[in-house]
């Protein structure tokens, strides 16, 4: 327990530096955005043109003429306290808005994951079980069609089968659970056939170690030496994988969002692109790094708990 806790505790060390350096390209990528950042907000209604000097007020009253180190210190100093400013195109709170659209985002990628773990890690058994045969075979093919499929061209094509022809599912928006389905399936498909492909090589790598064919001399059956013992212990680059993975997921939900109309934090990012808001690139950039290395820590932790040698110190 007490190795368990110290293990923690230097983990959360190592994240520290990492946890600065993010913050250094949060703020870098929000300034070196192009564009003006006063004259979107004072060409909003689209009509009007301000002057030299209005335009100075703005950056002032922004803080965009203070030297970017100072700039950085002040935008850090309250970062740390939980504010990551306000947007400039919609004066809310950059933070709140982020904690309102998370759990959009947030279920779209739990669901993702269930679907990838629920077919993608039984199929990645079953392909090492039948390993050169027909049916491994063809479940390569159909991972590796998986992984190369792009997910807007996916997208464009379930909608039109599911939504548009059958009228299964909603085309857009978010409301139900019904809204969900499509890009999770989006989402997942890549990843399944990932799964599929690392668990096969992994589980069949395990298979030949000395310990399973000490098992099948027993006259243990393939299915219970595959599933109780060797499964077990070729989980862990899955577990590593769908750590990352779900961050990912997060992260990079943006295109997705965008084309089924979700508000979640990714279509949030999208517009504080387009429109050159500061705050909102700064504040998405740091909100995923910090999750990435919670992520990180919480991959790690399983492998304790999964094989506490691995990262105790102990041998195998």
């Amino acid at each position: 327990m007490a190795n368990t806790i110290t293990y923690i505790f230097k983990r959360i060390l190592n994240a520290v530096p990492i946890l600065i350096g993010v913050s250094l390209i949060a703020f870098i990528l929000g300034v070196m955005a192009p564009g003006d950042p006063a004259l979107e907000i004072l060409t909003m209604d689209g009509i009007s043109y301000p002057t030299q000097q209005e335009l100075d007020a703005m950056r002032d009253e922004l803080g965009l003429n203070d030297p970017i180190i100072i700039q950085y210190f002040n935008w850090a100093k309250r970062a740390m306290r939980g504010d990551l400013g306000k947007s400039y195109m919609t004066n809310e709170a950059v933070f709140d808005e982020i904690l309102r659209r998370l759990p959009i985002t947030f279920s779209i990628a739990i669901l993702a994951v269930i679907l990838a773990v629920i077919f993608g890690i039984p199929l990645g058994v079953l392909m090492a079980f039948k390993r050169y045969s027909l049916l491994d075979h063809l479940g390569r093919v159909i991972a590796l069609v998986f992984i190369s499929v792009p997910g807007f061209w996916l997208s464009f094509m379930l909608i039109t089968v599911f939504a548009e022809k059958l009228k299964i599912f909603p085309t857009s928006g978010y409301g139900s659970f019904k809204h969900i389905i499509l890009p999770s399936i989006i989402l997942a498909s890549g990843n399944i056939g990932v799964i599929m492909r690392l668990n096969r090589a992994t589980l069949i790598e395990e298979i030949n170690k000395n310990y399973i064919l000490t098992a099948k001399a027993k006259g243990l059956f393939d299915r219970v030496i595959i599933i109780h013992h060797a499964l077990i212990n070729s989980i862990m680059p899955v577990i590593t994988y769908l750590g990352n993975y779900f961050g990912a997921i997060l992260g990079g939900s943006t295109i997705i969002e965008t084309i089924f109309a979700i508000p979640g934090i990714g279509s949030f990012v999208v517009e504080g692109i387009f429109s050159r808001d500061y705050p909102v690139i700064q504040g998405y950039v740091l909100f995923m790094g910090v999750t990435y290395i919670i992520f990180n820590l919480l991959v790690d932790m399983c492998y304790v708990m999964v094989n506490p040698q691995i990262r105790l110190g102990g041998k195998n």
